[in-house]
C-alpha cells in the first residue's frame, strides 16, 4: 500500500520554501571592474565582471556535486545530530544540498524505521489497525524545529546582504555625485585629477549594489568620466601656459632661498624660508622633463638653511640642558636644606643667605628645555616657598614662646622678691636655688626686656643672700660654743665611773643626749667628726655596761629622735611606723597565746615546746612595751 505520511508532506513543505530562498540568496549583480585609467584622447571602455554567490551545486559543478562524498546516516538520532550540527553554523557555512540530502536521509530513516516496526508486528501476528503510516513523534519536531532555525538564520543573513547592497548603491552614488561636481569645476580639472583617479579606485572597490540599479548606476558613472575628460581635453591647452608662469615663480623662489644662506640671523632666515616652502607649495607644478631639475635646486637652497638652523638648535639645547642640570641642582640644593636643624636665629639668618643666593644665581641661569623649564621653575619656588613658610612659622612660635618665656620669668622675680626678706636661710636659700636652676631653664625672652628681668631676679636674690651671709657671721660665735658643750659632753661620758649601775648609766646617757641636742649646730666642717666621737663614747658606755637589748633599743632609738630633731613630719612618719609594728607584735602575741592553748601533752618534748612558746610570749610583750614607750617619747615631741 502506498501511503504519504502527514510529517513527510510538512518537511516537502519546508524543503520548497527553504529552496526558494535559497536561490534569493544566489541571486547576484553585474558589477563593473575595470581599469578606468583612459588617455586624453580616449575614455576607456568599461569591462563588466561578474561576481556570483552560488549554491554549492553551482560551485562546484555538476561533476564535482555527483562525485561529492555525503555521510550515510544510521539512525534517527545521527541524523538529529547533523542537523543540530548544521543550526549551529553561520547561515553563509550551510549549503542547499546539505539540507536537502540531510532532509532525505531522515526522512529514509524514519520510513524505514516504521517499516521494520510494522514488519514485526505482522511477524508477530498482531498488526495494529490503522498502523499503515508513521506516526509524528519528538524527533520529528525537532528536526523540524532545527530546519526553522537554519531557515530563520538564512533569512537573517539575506537581509544583510541586502542591506550592504543597499549601502553600496549609496556610496557609489555619491561617488558619481563628487565626479559630476568636479567636471564642472573648470578651473581646477587638471588639479582635481588626483582626486579623479582616487575615486574611480574607491567606485571599483565598493561591493555589490541591488541588481536592479546596477545597469542605471553603471551608465551615469560612465556619463560623469566622459564629462571629466571632455573638461580635461579642454584645460590641457591652458596647462602648458601655467607650466610656464610656474617656472618663471618657482625660479624667483630658488633665487631667494639661496640668498638667505647670507642672512645673518639664522632664525630669521628659517622663517623667511618656511614662507617661500609655503609659496612654492601654492604655485602650480611646471612641465615634466624640468620638474625633478627645479626641484632639487629648491631643494639644496633650503638645505643650507636647514643645516644652519639645525647647528643653532642644537647648541641652543646644548646651553639648555646645561642650564637645566645646573637648575636641577639649585632645587636638590634647596630641598636638601633641613629645616629641623635651625632651632636658633641664627641658624635661620644663615639658610636665609643661602636660599638668597640660590635665588640670585638662578636669575643668572639662562632657560632650560621648553618641556622642562616651567616645571624646574614651579620646582624651584615650591622649595623656596617652602623654606619661607617654616621661617615665618619658627619666628611666630619662637615670639610666643618668647612671651610666654617672659611671663615666667616675671613670676620668679616676684617669686624671688617675696622671698628675700625672710629669715628662714635654709629654707629659703633652697628654694632660691631651684628658682635660680629653673631660670636657666627658661629660654630667652624678648631681647630689649632680657637685661632688665635679669637685674630684677638677680638683685633680689642677691639682697636675700647677703642678708644670710651677714646673719651666719653671727650665728658662728653660737657655733663655737656648741662645740665647746658637745666636747664636754663626750669628756664626761669618758670619765663615768665603773661603780655606776646601768639605770644611771641609761639616765646618763638620756640626759647626755637632751644635752646634745640642745646644745645647738656646730661649724659645718666639725659637724661629722663631732658626732662619731659621741656615738663612740655612747657605745662604749653601752658595752662596758652590757645595757640590755631594750635599753639599747631605747637608746638607739633617742639617737634616732636626735637626728629627727623638731621635724614635725618626720615625727609623724616615724610615730606611723613604730604604731605599725606595734599592731604586728600585737598580732603576733594573740597568734602565740592560741597556739599555747592547744599544747596539752605531758610528755618532756612537749614541756620543752611550752616553755619555748612561754619565753617568745615574754618576749614579744618586752618588744611592745619599748614600742609603747618609743611612741610616748614621740607624743611628747609632738
Amino acid at each position: 500500500m502506498t501511503f504519504t505520511p502527514v510529517w513527510v508532506n510538512l518537511l516537502c513543505t519546508f524543503s520548497n520554501f527553504y529552496n526558494m530562498e535559497m536561490r534569493d540568496e544566489s541571486m547576484i549583480d553585474a558589477q563593473t571592474n575595470q581599469d578606468l585609467t583612459p588617455t586624453e584622447n580616449q575614455v576607456a571602455e568599461p569591462v563588466c565582471e561578474i561576481k556570483e554567490t552560488v549554491e554549492t551545486v553551482v560551485e562546484n559543478g555538476p561533476e564535482e556535486s555527483d562525485s561529492k562524498v555525503r555521510p550515510v546516516y544510521a539512525t534517527v538520532e545521527e541524523a538529529l545530530e547533523a542537523a543540530r550540527a548544521l543550526a549551529a553554523k553561520e547561515a553563509n557555512e550551510v549549503q542547499r544540498d546539505e539540507v536537502t540530502y540531510l532532509k532525505q536521509q531522515f526522512h529514509a530513516l524514519r520510513i524505514a524505521e516504521h517499516k521494520a516496526r510494522r514488519e514485526a508486528a505482522i511477524a508477530e501476528g498482531t498488526p495494529a489497525e490503522g498502523d499503515d503510516q508513521p506516526v509524528a513523534n519528538e524527533a520529528d519536531a525537532e528536526f523540524l524545529q532545527l530546519l526553522n532555525t537554519i531557515k530563520d538564520k538564512k533569512a537573517a543573513h539575506i537581509a544583510a546582504l541586502e542591506e550592504k547592497r543597499q549601502a553600496n548603491f549609496k556610496q557609489r552614488e555619491a561617488i558619481i555625485d563628487q565626479l559630476l561636481e568636479m567636471s564642472q569645476d573648470t578651473d581646477n580639472v587638471n588639479r582635481e585629477f588626483p582626486r579623479f583617479r582616487e575615486l574611480q579606485q574607491q567606485f571599483k572597490e565598493i561591493g555589490e549594489v541591488p541588481a536592479t540599479e546596477a545597469t542605471a548606476q553603471w551608465k551615469r558613472y560612465q556619463e560623469a568620466i566622459e564629462k571629466f575628460y571632455d573638461q580635461y581635453r579642454v584645460n590641457k591647452e591652458l596647462r602648458d601656459y601655467d607650466f610656464s608662469k610656474n617656472l618663471q615663480a618657482k625660479t624667483l623662489l630658488c633665487e631667494e632661498a639661496e640668498r638667505l644662506a647670507g642672512e645673518n640671523d639664522i632664525v630669521l632666515a628659517f622663517r623667511r624660508l618656511q614662507d617661500l616652502h609655503e609659496s612654492w607649495r601654492d604655485t602650480g607644478p611646471v612641465a615634466k622633463e624640468i620638474r625633478e631639475e627645479i626641484w632639487t635646486r629648491f631643494k639644496d637652497a633650503s638645505a643650507v638653511i636647514n643645516k644652519k638652523y639645525q647647528a643653532f638648535f642644537e647648541e641652543r639645547k646644548a646651553r639648555e640642558q646645561q642650564n637645566e642640570d645646573a637648575k636641577t641642582a639649585l632645587c636638590e640644593r634647596v630641598e636638601s636644606i633641613d629645616l629641623e636643624k635651625a632651632v636658633s636665629f641664627k641658624d635661620w639668618d644663615d639658610l636665609t643667605a643661602l636660599i638668597l643666593g640660590a635665588q640670585e644665581e638662578w636669575k643668572k641661569l639662562g632657560y632650560a628645555s621648553r618641556k622642562n623649564n616651567n616645571k624646574l621653575f614651579a620646582r624651584f619656588r615650591a622649595a623656596c616657598d617652602r623654606f619661607f613658610t617654616a621661617k615665618g612659622e619658627f619666628y611666630k612660635e619662637t615670639k610666643d614662646k618668647m612671651a610666654r618665656n617672659l611671663e615666667m620669668k616675671i613670676e620668679l622675680c616676684e617669686k624671688a622678691e617675696a622671698l628675700k626678706d625672710s629669715r628662714e636661710w635654709k629654707k629659703t636659700a633652697d628654694k632660691l636655688t631651684e628658682m635660680q636652676k629653673k631660670w636657666k631653664t627658661i629660654g630667652a625672652v624678648p631681647k630689649k626686656q632680657s637685661d632688665a628681668v635679669w637685674t630684677r631676679f638677680q638683685a633680689a636674690c642677691d639682697y636675700f643672700f647677703e642678708q644670710r651671709k651677714k646673719d651666719l657671721n653671727e650665728s658662728r660665735h653660737a657655733e663655737q660654743a656648741a662645740l665647746k658643750a658637745k666636747q664636754a659632753i663626750i669628756a664626761e661620758l669618758k670619765q663615768v665611773d665603773d661603780n655606776s649601775t646601768e639605770k644611771e648609766v641609761i639616765e646618763l646617757l638620756r640626759d647626755a643626749d637632751n644635752r646634745w641636742r640642745e646644745a645647738g649646730h656646730v661649724p659645718f666642717r666639725e659637724k661629722d667628726k663631732i658626732y662619731d666621737e659621741y656615738r663612740a663614747a655612747v657605745n662604749a658606755l653601752r658595752d662596758k655596761f652590757k645595757l640590755s637589748r631594750s635599753s639599747r633599743s631605747m637608746a638607739r632609738f633617742e639617737n634616732t629622735m636626735a637626728e629627727i630633731g623638731n621635724d614635725a613630719n618626720k615625727i609623724g612618719r616615724e610615730r606611723e611606723r613604730l604604731m605599725r609594728a606595734y599592731e604586728a607584735k600585737c598580732a603576733e602575741l594573740k597568734t602565740c597565746e592560741n597556739n599555747l592553748g592547744f599544747f596539752t601533752t605531758k610528755s618532756r618534748q612537749g614541756n620543752a615546746m611550752i616553755a619555748d612558746m612561754e619565753r617568745r610570749i615574754e618576749g614579744i610583750k618586752k618588744d611592745i612595751e619599748t614600742l609603747l614607750a618609743k611612741v610616748a617619747l614621740l607624743d611628747e615631741k609632738l
